[in-house]
């Protein structure tokens, strides 16, 4: 919501042709809101707006400075103060919508303790801008009764989005199948006279089956089983099928964690995966050791010289 706000000072800024966006990544930065709220109060000097330069900025004052030579027209620092004021009231509202986020989630029942919480097995990220003002992560351990998080590829906010579309009862799903068939996850075949005319699964506008989508391309990078998995089905049937693919192994993977509330354990799919390690292992000791002139065909083949004895 905040980012509107933003597009419009940008926009007055170009408007009196200051280059101050260009010269400083952000403009809701430290120094941008210093500069514009100097700027609002009245102060027109380059030099002494640049002066208002934090020191972690790269650009020097003299850059910043004369980024801000222009034309102060009236009308447009109209339309720049009231954008000031709107991007400064977002945080406020946003602030307030945590607030109430925070109050419905505590009616619900508390399937384990937050203090109980296993340690994060991933390393801990660097704060983003629109992150939640409370624990969003303990929250969702309290009400689901299990971390989600520790399976590979979702975070607290594809975590959330699962709340906030099924809430933390999956008793209308009998099986793991009908969760995934929901979900828009799984082949669905049109068969007429006994001919298929399509196994391609059925198009839904389901935000967690979207946000499942995203949270399997995720996992290209991944040393995990489930990386591991998405990847074999990339080289196999390429990105998008292996997106699907991914997705609907990892709906079959959460529902039996809800249901019985019992922690994701790594080490079970391992168990299965050693099948197919050998196999790849057994495939590639097999294969000749590859010469240095397949790689390049055009490089002549070296030639045997007969020896003295006279045989090659």
């Amino acid at each position: 919501m905040a980012a509107t706000p933003g597009q419009h000072m940008q926009k007055a800024l170009d408007q009196m042709n200051l280059q101050l966006h260009h010269v400083i990544s952000d403009l809701t930065g430290t120094t941008g809101l210093a500069i514009l709220d100097a700027i609002w109060q009245g102060e027109r000097d380059p030099q002494v707006l640049a002066q208002l330069r934090d020191r972690r900025i790269q650009a020097s004052s003299e850059t910043i400075a004369q980024s801000l030579v222009g034309d102060y027209r009236p009308e447009h620092l109209f339309v720049l103060r009231p954008s000031l004021a709107s991007y400064r009231a977002y945080p406020v509202f946003i602030l307030e919508c945590d607030k109430e986020i925070q109050a419905l989630l505590a009616h619900f029942h508390t399937q384990a303790d937050p203090a109980s919480m296993p340690t994060p097995t991933q390393k801990p990220h660097k704060p983003q801008p629109n992150q939640f003002h409370f624990d969003l992560h303990a929250e969702h351990y309290r009400i689901l009764g299990v971390d989600l998080t520790r399976v590979p590829g979702l975070e607290t906010l594809s975590v959330h989005t699962l709340l906030s579309e099924l809430g933390p009862d999956l008793s209308a799903f009998p099986h793991e199948g009908e969760f995934a068939s929901w979900l828009g996850l799984c082949p669905h075949r049109r068969i007429t006279g006994g001919r298929l005319l399509s196994s391609r699964t059925r198009k839904v506008r389901q935000r967690l089956a979207r946000a499942w989508r995203m949270a399997a391309e995720s996992l290209h990078h991944s040393q995990s089983w489930l990386g591991e998995f998405y990847r074999r089905m990339r080289a196999q049937h390429g990105a998008p099928k292996a997106i699907t693919i991914t997705a609907h192994k990892r709906a079959r993977i959460i529902y039996p964690l809800l249901k019985a509330r019992r922690p994701y354990d790594e080490s079970v799919f391992a168990r299965d995966q050693a099948p197919h390690c050998r196999r790849t292992q057994t495939r590639l000791q097999g294969k000749p050791r590859p010469s240095v002139f397949n790689w390049f065909p055009s490089m002549p083949q070296p030639h045997r010289q007969r020896s003295s004895l006279g045989d090659w």
